[in-house]
């Protein structure tokens, strides 16, 4: 085998790579007589063919194989004994000599193009400095959560029938809802409860009903939004005619004994110490969140080198398919819907380089570190994600075992956390105390 470096432009190499036609013509007879006991033709006893009958048959399949395998084993060979750390799949170009290969008249040749994993020192850890912020649950914040557990928990009362409906009222209403005088599927109802201003029905109809009373008839027209489920109806206007048959009036859930022992508590102080304890857990899990952003952010300023093309071009198409699907779906929040689509490529493809930065800091900071996933991380990420699809765990977990490149996305999150964890005992942080508004406001996103 004679490997010849051809060209290097920036992390990309390429290598020309020549097998020599005597040896491949070695692998095919070693490849016949190893297949020679499994091979059985007419006329011949089984596992007794001669070779040179094997080689005359099928010696140009056989012959594909081999080739096959000595290009997968032979560009190993030179990317390992050029002690070259790949970036992704190597691209194999084979010459156009191909006919003659098979026949055993020429050498195997190819062009072997690889991408390298840049070389770079990443930052010691415990040169970085960062502000852990940090909130502790107050007497407000339980009564927060406990007042939006009873407003969940409101019972409506029957009003007097001369009584107006206002918002936060509820209504009972029978309506049929007609698009251009046609009746449609599901645009009807008897005896159905509507609290007015929850936002549960098409924009406009909850406002139209403010003011009504027990049995009062009207039409209410409103406009099916462009993006509605139902496409037959997206865009278009209806109008529902309404009988109001009873108008309800909200009463607040009393925050005692019984109202806890409806979320399985023994009394109101178990449940103020439950909603405490889960107001704690988030609390700490945001300071962990936002600590994390700001490593992430600075380890993505402390290193400037030189990303392989193909990694940023692959992490991009993954995010620019995504992007797509929530632009199909009229998912993308205010800010890109309004940008153009260079604009939004743009700015996706800086997060795509970040990704790929911040990936091989890390992989190079955890690697230094010898930070390993055990297998039963592994199975316990899997068996996480196997949960969130209820009925489906078994499918979930056999889908995983069977591809290889999913499971190396559940390593890949588990890997950077290990590593986010080491940096946040070796760097220096300080404590800061903020209020629970700051600790959840937004940052912002490249």
């Amino acid at each position: 085998m004679q490997v010849k470096e051809l060209n290097q432009d920036g992390l990309s190499r390429t290598y020309s790579v020549t097998i020599p036609k005597e040896d491949l013509a070695e692998k095919l007879e070693a490849k016949i007589k190893e297949m020679q006991p499994q091979v059985s033709l007419k006329g011949f006893r089984p596992g007794k063919v001669p070779v040179a009958h094997i080689k005359k048959m099928f010696g140009a399949s056989i012959m594909s194989d081999v080739i096959q395998d000595t290009v997968n084993e032979s560009s190993q060979k030179a990317i390992n004994d050029n002690a070259i750390r790949p970036a992704g799949q190597p691209k194999i170009d084979l010459r156009a000599n191909g006919a003659e290969v098979t026949k055993g008249e020429a050498d195997l040749e190819y062009q072997l193009t690889v991408e390298v994993i840049p070389e770079f020192e990443p930052v010691d850890p415990t040169s970085l400095k960062f502000t852990r912020l940090t909130c502790a649950v107050e007497d407000k914040d339980v009564e927060e959560r406990l007042t939006k557990l009873s407003d969940g928990q409101k019972t409506y009362k029957k009003k007097a029938k001369t009584a107006k409906a206002k918002k936060d009222d509820a209504v009972l209403i029978n309506f049929t809802g007609r698009v251009d005088g046609e009746a449609f599927d599901g645009g009807a109802m008897e005896g159905h409860q509507l609290v007015l201003g929850s936002g549960t029905f098409i924009p406009g109809f909850e406002d139209q009903l403010i003011g009504t009373k027990a049995g009062d008839k009207l039409d209410v027209t409103v406009t099916f939004p462009e993006d509605y489920a139902a496409k037959d109806l997206a865009g278009k206007e209806a109008v529902f005619e309404t009988e109001v048959t009873e108008v309800q009036g909200a009463k607040d859930a009393e925050l005692d004994d019984d109202f806890a022992k409806k979320f399985g508590m023994d009394d109101l102080e178990a449940l103020k110490a439950a909603v405490k304890e889960q107001a704690e857990t988030e609390f700490e899990a945001q300071s962990k969140m936002k600590l994390k952003r700001a490593i992430l952010d600075e380890l993505d300023k402390k290193h400037e080198f030189e990303l392989p093309k193909g990694m940023v071009e692959a992490e991009f198409t993954n995010i620019w398919q995504q992007v797509e699907a929530e632009k199909e779906a009229g998912q993308l929040d205010e800010e890109d819907a309004a940008k153009s689509e260079d604009e939004l490529k743009a700015d996706y493809r800086k997060i795509a380089k970040r990704r790929v930065r911040l990936g091989l800091v890390l992989a190079d900071m955890g690697q230094k570190a010898d930070i390993t996933i055990s297998n039963e991380e592994l199975q316990g990420a899997m068996i996480a994600e196997a949960r969130r699809y209820p009925g489906q765990e078994q499918q979930v977990i056999e889908f995983y075992q069977k591809n290889p490149q999913m499971l190396a996305q559940l390593r890949a999150p588990i890997y950077e956390e290990k590593v986010v964890e080491l940096i946040t005992e070796k760097a220096e942080i300080k404590d800061k105390k903020v209020k629970q508004e700051k600790l959840f406001e937004e940052d912002d996103m490249i």
